[in-house]
């Protein structure tokens, strides 16, 4: 059986250790693999393959989310390589970053009108292009600091 890992690297994207994806296609084969795994095929088959469906086809549903948006595959790439970020508010995190957010999300409470709304979304799309720059930086270094501590094992 393929672990969860496989799933998201070899089924779902051929190329799972890059950022870059065409979601069309992963959709695509997201329904594909949900078409053969889905539980209601399996409900005349052994106790066994019914479980390996649902364990399977939940595999695929989480490998999907995890896919679908660029901060979680950003997360999950940076995991390939080793670096785990830690869940909720970092507490090394730049003051000034977490002011801006405190900022902005007094602004969007304060917002009246769609076009408020809309400014303030503009200013959070630029900064959301900006903190992807850094993702793929940091998963290119990542890539390096792997390959660095592989040579190191083979020379050691």
């Amino acid at each position: 059986m393929p672990s969860s890992q496989s799933l998201l690297d070899n089924r779902l994207t051929p190329s799972a250790s890059t950022f870059d994806l065409d979601a069309r296609k992963l959709q695509v084969k997201y329904l594909e693999l949900q078409r053969s795994l889905h539980p209601d095929n399996f409900s005349q088959k052994s106790q066994t393959e019914q479980k390996y469906s649902e364990e399977q086809s939940s595999l695929v549903n989480k490998a999907y989310r995890t896919l679908q948006k660029p901060i979680t595959r950003s997360a999950y790439l940076l995991q390939l390589q080793g670096v785990e970020l830690e869940e909720g508010t970092d507490s090394t995190a730049d003051p000034a970053l977490l002011s801006k957010v405190m900022e902005v999300n007094e602004r969007l409470a304060e917002t009246r009108s769609i076009d408020e709304v809309n400014a303030v979304g503009q200013e959070v799309q630029g900064d959301l292009q900006s903190a992807r720059e850094i993702l793929t930086q940091m998963n290119y270094f990542a890539n390096l600091e792997e390959k660095i501590k592989e040579k190191l094992r083979k020379n050691l």
